[in-house]
């Protein structure tokens, strides 16, 4: 069927916070022990770094595939459950370990699919809240906040988990959340775009990347990511390395999340009150302090429950901002490869980086070397958000 009006009733949005929900119960256990699970099966923290680098890797292809054959098709919940479906099937790889390359294949695969689910879901949000141009602040932060609830339960209950059980029960924790994300999908309601007229053609990308305030956007999304990127890899190494146990680490990281729901629940009331070029330098130059005192008074346990407190701003008034003006340039059949180009761009190009270059900084210097550089990647970001206030496009 073609696109349909707009859903206005507040439980029509159930199956994307469902969505959210499950895909962050996901990434909750899976992105914060997955270095410590490679940890424990014998690989050293250059590999590690490859392989979960292998998640940014992906995300520099495979969203804008999908989202092109989303734009493509008019039909966005189509590919999310093929996402899905295809993404539980591959976590059942993680239980063997046959061969050397096994285990790279499997993640790979696996981050092939995962990595697209977000990009998509955005898209069919946009359509189902009615959003042309406009962006609904209140009601989005309304659905968002469940992704970080569910962040929250696993986070906490896979620490508490491992730190009694040790981390053989990986995959099933990766099994069981990925249940959660397939039921979320085909609960959605299906529904297409309505097809482009004839003479129209299909909807070109170039002309908006070449507008000056996105193209500052996006540098100044490459080093915001970038640095928090290099957060997410080795934030539990690094704590690991300083003695802390894995309960603690995973407090450190629910206590981000805690804050990311109270901004998300109330962001309809913040926003306003800043532009969204304002934001996105408050955003990074907060990152600066956050990062910096991860490298430097990490040894102070109240000095990370402050680092961590500022990851209301830093990531989650970000996302919002981001999504906003990814949806005020990238309109209609646009929408789906907007999105995916700020998850390839922000998460995937970013991802590779921090990968890469995290576990050649640390090997070098330690672990604590890698958020000196994050620190110089949020000041990066922070000058190139000074450019897109100042051109005035947010």
């Amino acid at each position: 069927m073609t696109a349909s009006a707009p859903a206005d009733a507040p439980r029509a949005l159930w199956p994307f916070a469902a969505l959210s929900a499950g895909y962050f119960a996901h990434i909750g256990f899976f992105n914060p022990y997955l270095p410590l699970w490679l940890q424990e099966l014998g690989y050293g923290v250059w590999a590690i770094g490859l392989l979960t680098s292998l998640q940014s890797a992906t995300r520099v292809f495979a969203p804008y595939l999908w989202g092109w054959l989303s734009d493509r098709t008019g039909d966005p919940v189509r590919w999310l459950r093929v996402c899905a479906q295809a993404a539980l099937v591959l976590s059942l790889g993680l239980w063997w370990q046959p061969a050397a390359v096994w285990l790279p294949l499997v993640l790979f695969l696996l981050f092939t699919h995962t990595s697209a689910m977000m990009p998509l879901s955005e898209t069919v949000l946009a359509h189902a809240m009615g959003a042309a141009g406009t962006f609904d602040a209140r009601r989005y932060g309304r659905v968002r906040l469940w992704g970080s609830l569910g962040f929250l339960v696993t986070v906490l209950a896979a620490g508490a988990w491992f730190e009694r059980a040790g981390l053989g029960s990986f995959p099933f924790w990766a099994n069981a959340t990925l249940v959660l994300v397939v039921w979320a999908v085909w609960a959605m309601p299906r529904w297409r775009e309505a097809p482009h007229a004839a003479h129209e053609g299909p909807a070109r990308i170039a002309p908006v990347l070449r507008q000056p305030v996105v193209a500052w956007f996006f540098v100044s999304m490459f080093w915001h990511v970038l640095a928090h990127v290099f957060l997410y890899i080795y934030f539990s190494l690094y704590l690991d390395a300083l003695g802390y146990g894995k309960g603690v680490i995973g407090a450190l990281w629910a206590t981000a999340v805690v804050v990311e729901i109270v901004w998300f629940y109330g962001q309809g009331r913040w926003l306003p009150r800043l532009s969204l070029g304002q934001w996105l330098v408050l955003a990074s130059a907060l990152t600066v302090a956050r990062m910096a005192a991860t490298a430097w008074a990490a040894q102070w346990l109240w000095a990370l429950v402050l680092a961590q407190a500022v990851h209301a701003i830093g990531f989650a008034a970000h996302h919002t901002v981001c999504i906003a003006l990814i949806q005020r340039h990238f309109p209609g059949r646009l929408r789906a490869r907007g999105q995916a180009l700020y998850s390839l761009i922000g998460y995937g190009c970013s991802g590779l980086v921090a990968g890469a270059l995290g576990g050649w900084v640390s090997h070098r210097w330690g672990l604590g070397a890698v958020f000196v550089a994050a620190t110089g990647a949020a000041l990066a970001a922070t000058g190139a958000a000074t450019m897109v206030r100042r051109r005035g496009g947010a």
